[in-house]
C-alpha cells in the first residue's frame, strides 16, 4: 500500500532520520504531537537509551512526538497502533468493511482510548492508511 505524505511531514521524517539515524515510514502532523511509523526492530534505536533520543528529537522538532512500531501482520500492526496498552488479541473481521476487533485488558482501555479518544484514533488512522482497516474496535 501506497502512502501519501505531505510536504510537512516528509521534512520531520527527514528531520527524525538526521536526529536519530531511525528512518520512519510515515508520519501525523497533528496539532499536538508527531507520530511516527518506526521500522519494525527499530524502536529501540529510535528512543535511544533512557529515551535520550527521541526526548533530543521532540526538543529539537519543538513537538511531542509519539513513535508507532511497524509490523508485518495487520494484527500486529494495530497491537503495536494502540502500545503501551496491553493487548490480549487482535481479530480482523471482513464483512462490509474490514473492522480489527481488539480485545484489552480493562485496566488499560483508557490506556488504549487516550485522553480525549486521541490514542484510538491515531491507531485507527494508521491501520487505514497502512492495511486498509476502516476501523478498530475495543471489545
Amino acid at each position: 500500500m501506497r502512502v501519501e505524505l505531505s510536504d510537512e511531514a516528509r521534512r520531520y521524517i527527514g528531520r527524525f532520520d538526521e536526529l536519530t539515524g531511525v528512518a520512519p515510514t510515515d508520519c501525523l502532523v497533528e496539532s499536538d504531537r508527531l507520530v511516527f511509523l518506526v521500522p519494525a526492530g527499530e524502536m529501540a534505536s529510535a528512543i535511544g537509551q533512557a529515551g535520550e533520543t527521541v526526548e533530543e528529537a521532540e526538543r529539537r522538532l519543538d513537538a511531542s512526538i509519539e513513535l508507532v512500531e511497524d509490523a508485518d501482520t495487520p494484527e500486529a500492526f494495530v497491537a503495536n497502533a494502540l502500545a503501551p496498552a496491553a493487548v490480549n488479541a487482535v481479530t480482523i473481521s471482513e464483512q462490509n468493511d474490514r473492522v480489527a476487533y481488539v480485545e484489552v485488558q480493562d485496566a488499560d482501555r483508557g490506556v488504549a482510548i487516550g485522553a480525549d479518544g486521541t490514542n484510538i484514533e491515531t491507531a485507527r488512522r494508521l491501520a487505514d492508511r497502512h492495511h486498509d482497516i476502516d476501523d478498530i474496535q475495543l471489545t
